[in-house]
């Protein structure tokens, strides 16, 4: 009893976790302002109007809100109850993606499908989707623990992630793949099952490094940056300069240089350097206890699931916690040297409307998740109640 009175105590009065709407609160603040400083060059160079961009981002922070609102009233039973049609969705969408005269390629990559003034990104929403499956697959004691239902449920996730490395991305392809791993570990799949899955992932992506000369050019660099600083290191320099500007209380909202087209992608993959310049390091470890707070809350949602036997419930929201994570933890690993660099958004803090989309659905799945185990909990407590006052009168 006292797990389930410490998971929200003040959940008679709102019908959502506070704390877990306040970090979002905080990072989508945040978010509009580093937005609306560091793209202000490229919205004037590019569209003659400085306000563009953050205009387009802080509508998407709406849509994004909707279809939060919209996401946290499906039952979680739906959800499990479509694991393998959630599967089929996500092949759809990224072999639609692939598929030339739907997909749309940029720098490159084939990431997006042309929808008027929005391109979809499949593989956002996939994450979202694929952790469904797992946690519903997984909730089934044989399938975690017999050979041929550990293997159907890998084979899904390899084939999500083959996908997702011939657009090619593989940023997305590391988070999902650690996600999914992490979930699979913590439902109880044995290690006998994980760790030659561990070895051949480890394998595969140092063959994947070697065999792609770019993604070979930005391992040396990321060692040894400074000597590469015109070539593969110079978004990583740019970044370390903004970081040493930047100082411990920043040069004020609006005043980087980085933005100046030195740092590219300042809006979106390196946001987080465009913090450090202006509001400077304080402001971004702020930041980062923010996300820490965040993802700390949804493992804490998760324990009281498993406590309570809602094993389904517990899988997403590790699932969530990990998405989010890891692929801020990597962001921010990129923005300060420690991890070589990819192109992943920081979520609900960077410029794009399909991060902000797919992950205000995950932040509604996670509260529909606390929501459940408190409604479970109040109707326990009735049903004991009730069960008191017939003994009290007999």
């Amino acid at each position: 009893m006292a797990t389930e009175s410490a998971v929200m105590p003040m959940q008679e009065r709102c019908p959502v976790d506070m704390l877990t709407l306040a970090c979002v609160c905080v990072l989508l603040a945040v978010g509009v302002l580093l937005v609306a400083s560091a793209s202000s060059e490229i919205s004037a160079r590019e569209y003659g109007n400085t306000l563009y961009l953050v205009a387009r981002h802080i509508v998407f922070v709406g849509l994004s809100v909707s279809l939060g609102f919209l996401t946290l009233m499906i039952p979680l039973d739906l959800w499990q109850r479509s694991g393998w049609l959630l599967v089929l969705m996500s092949y759809l969408v990224l072999v639609a993606v692939l598929v030339p005269g739907i997909g749309k390629e940029v720098n490159g990559s084939m990431r997006w499908i042309p929808l008027g003034f929005f391109s979809l990104q499949g593989s956002e929403f996939v994450k979202l989707m694929m952790i469904m499956f797992v946690a519903s697959y997984l909730t089934v004691p044989e399938h975690r623990e017999r050979a041929l239902g550990f293997a159907k449920a890998l084979a899904a996730i390899v084939g999500v992630v083959a996908l997702l490395l011939l657009q090619p991305d593989l940023g997305s392809a590391v988070v999902v793949f650690s996600a999914y791993f992490g979930v699979m570990f913590l439902s109880g799949v044995p290690l006998r099952f994980l760790l030659p899955v561990i070895v051949a992932s480890v394998a595969s992506l140092a063959v994947l490094i070697l065999i792609a000369p770019y993604r070979l050019e930005r391992i040396l660099a990321f060692f040894d940056p400074w000597k590469h600083q015109y070539e593969g290191g110079y978004q990583l320099t740019q970044a370390l300069i903004a970081f040493g500007r930047g100082d411990w209380f920043g040069m004020g909202v609006g005043n980087s240089i980085q933005k100046l087209f030195f740092l590219p992608e300042a809006h979106t993959d390196f946001v987080y350097s465009i913090l450090v310049e202006e509001l400077g390091l304080l402001s971004a470890i702020i930041v980062l206890l923010v996300f820490m707070v965040l993802v700390l809350r949804a493992l804490w949602i998760a324990y009281i699931a498993f406590q309570r036997s809602m094993t389904f419930h517990g899988l997403v929201a590790c699932g969530i916690a990990l998405l989010i994570g890891i692929q801020a933890l990597i962001n921010m690993g990129v923005n300060v040297g420690a991890l070589p660099t990819k192109g992943l958004t920081l979520p609900l803090l960077s410029f794009g409307g399909n991060s902000l989309l797919a992950t205000m659905m995950m932040i509604a799945v996670l509260l529909r998740v606390e929501y459940e185990l408190r409604d479970g909990a109040s109707s326990i407590a009735q049903v004991a109640k009730r069960r008191r006052r017939t003994e009290n009168a007999s």
